[in-house]
């Protein structure tokens, strides 16, 4: 079994123990992965260079908390819209390797479209 199914099987027991399921609707999941990922954002918020290198060093446990947040999240909320994350991912890289040629990519901040 993949640490991601493991993963899914902890995470649902936990929300099913405490009954939440009527609240892990799609839209408030995508709701809540959008409020996490602000509090992510907030660990890097008027920080810079060396401050921001020591403040990352010194919060990382927090800063992994948030993550954490994130990715259960979208795993609540691709399970719910009957998305498998991995395929869609293996599928994403593949659209992008089309999108962003190494040759014109490599290097280049550009989008796409600008190449």
């Amino acid at each position: 079994m993949s640490e991601i199914k493991e993963l899914m099987i902890k995470i649902n027991k936990f929300v099913q123990e405490r009954d939440w399921n009527q609240f892990q609707k799609p839209k408030d999941l995508a709701i809540s992965l959008a409020l996490e990922s602000a509090e992510v954002l907030e660990h890097f918020q008027w920080k810079n260079g060396d401050e921001l290198t020591v403040y990352l060093a010194e919060n990382k446990n927090d800063l992994g908390e948030e993550l954490a947040d994130v990715f259960v999240y979208l795993l609540e909320l691709s399970q719910s819209v009957g998305v498998d994350l991995i395929e869609a991912t293996h599928q994403k890289i593949a659209k992008n390797a089309l999108k962003y040629p190494v040759d014109k990519a490599k290097g280049n901040y550009k989008k796409y479209n600008e190449f």
